[in-house]
């Protein structure tokens, strides 16, 4: 009789951390599913945010963990899509549950304390950290687009705010709160779009036919088409997506010849591939006038464009996972590049989420991405609340062009 007791007491407490701790992974992710199927509650988010954070630091252990392990799940399932266009379509499973237990032990760090003050002190300084250089994982990001700002100092005072009642007693144990109050979202940030007129290119050519030669032909007639209708529509640029010429266009005279022709009569911001000096570089071509520049890549998509580890284990995982391809090689700083008058910073798919393009005097920047490689998901979603985010922290507007979804005005 005891020890069934305890058999089902042990699997009481196991359901109720389970309950507790998908109720965290849920309110923590609930902000990007709103997003992703149309509906933003500015209040539900921030109402949702301030609860996640609240249950993380007063949590059992064993919750934490759990909650960690199902935020990996619902933020990042998709990562592994893009194994089944390297033909190791298996591993997507694999991927999956792998970053379910990355942020088991990235949320797991809370978990070596029962102390509140020092688990709001841990989750503040998870905000700088950065998995494998995977920099998605953006606590502030819960508050984008709620009524709290997304600076630091706002995370700190939200936190403070809801780890300091712990240890005030009444009839003041609820004061603390005040500080929520205080990183209200009180002055955002002035931000103001292009006098040019800019046309943002939405395509959709599927992921596995995208580099086959069969399609090549109907890619560029698309291309033409959306080029001359700016054209006729008195446009000053047309940003097409990242890697829609899906060729080395340095490689391509008579192609290249051709778009060359048509920059005489609006200026064409472009991705596409080069191959120089024995590297592969994932660029932009900024063309106008019938001449153009080349806008190379900055901050390379970890395990997607090179490996964030030890030479040794870059070659085991490129020639397992890879087919032995090389990484891509990056640029040494960001391009900025005029059109009109206007400056703007270029930034290829996740240079748009990182901290790193934003940095100087940048105002505008135009964005292209190939969000093809993780259709369907949350993926697009994902990445355009993060602009969101980077835009408003550095007060810049993102013209974004992508292929699949994910094209407009992110401020």
């Amino acid at each position: 009789m005891i020890k069934q007791s305890i058999n089902t007491y042990k699997s009481t407490l196991l359901l109720h951390n389970l309950f507790w701790g998908v109720l965290i992974s849920l309110l923590f992710s609930s902000f990007i599913y709103l997003e992703h199927f149309g509906h933003t509650f500015k209040l539900l988010n921030t109402l949702s945010a301030l609860s996640a954070l609240a249950l993380l630091l007063y949590a059992t252990k064993r919750t934490i963990l759990i909650s960690g392990f199902f935020i990996g799940l619902l933020w990042f399932y998709w990562i592994g899509y893009s194994f089944e266009y390297q033909g190791v379509g298996f591993m997507t499973p694999v991927i999956t549950v792998s970053f379910g237990f990355i942020y088991l032990l990235f949320f797991g760090i809370l978990a070596l304390s029962n102390k509140i003050y020092i688990r709001a002190l841990l989750l503040f300084g998870l905000s700088f950290v950065e998995p494998f250089d995977w920099n998605w994982m953006q606590i502030e990001l819960l508050f984008v687009e709620s009524y709290i700002g997304v600076s630091k100092y706002q995370l700190a005072l939200v936190l403070a705010g809801l780890s300091l009642p712990y240890y005030i007693k009444k009839p003041f144990t609820y004061l603390p709160l005040v500080l929520i109050v205080l990183a209200y979202n009180y002055n955002p940030p002035e931000q103001e779009e292009s006098q040019l007129k800019i046309k943002l290119v939405q395509t959709d050519i599927k992921q596995e036919d995208k580099w086959l030669s069969k399609t090549l032909k109907p890619t560029l007639q698309t291309i033409s088409r959306e080029i001359h209708s700016a054209i006729d529509k008195k446009y000053d640029i047309v940003v097409l997506p990242e890697s829609v010429f899906p060729l080395f266009m340095n490689r391509n005279k008579i192609i290249l010849k051709k778009v060359l022709e048509l920059s005489h009569d609006i200026a064409i911001v472009a991705g596409s591939l080069i191959h120089e000096k024995g590297n592969s570089y994932n660029v932009t071509y900024i063309m106008q006038d019938g001449k153009y520049v080349i806008a190379k890549k900055l901050i390379l998509v970890p395990f997607g464009e090179y490996i964030p580890l030890p030479k040794f284990a870059q070659k085991i995982i490129n020639d397992t996972f890879f087919s032995g391809q090389s990484d891509f090689t990056s640029a040494n700083r960001p391009t900025d590049f005029t059109i009109k008058g206007e400056v703007f910073r270029n930034a290829i798919c996740y240079e748009a989420t990182c901290q790193e393009i934003y940095e100087g005097d940048v105002k505008f920047v135009i964005a292209t991405s190939n969000n093809a490689w993780f259709s369907p998901s949350i993926e697009p979603t994902l990445q355009n609340l993060l602009m969101r985010y980077y835009a408003r922290k550095n007060g810049v507007i993102i013209y974004h062009s992508a292929n699949y979804k994910g094209t407009g005005i992110v401020k």
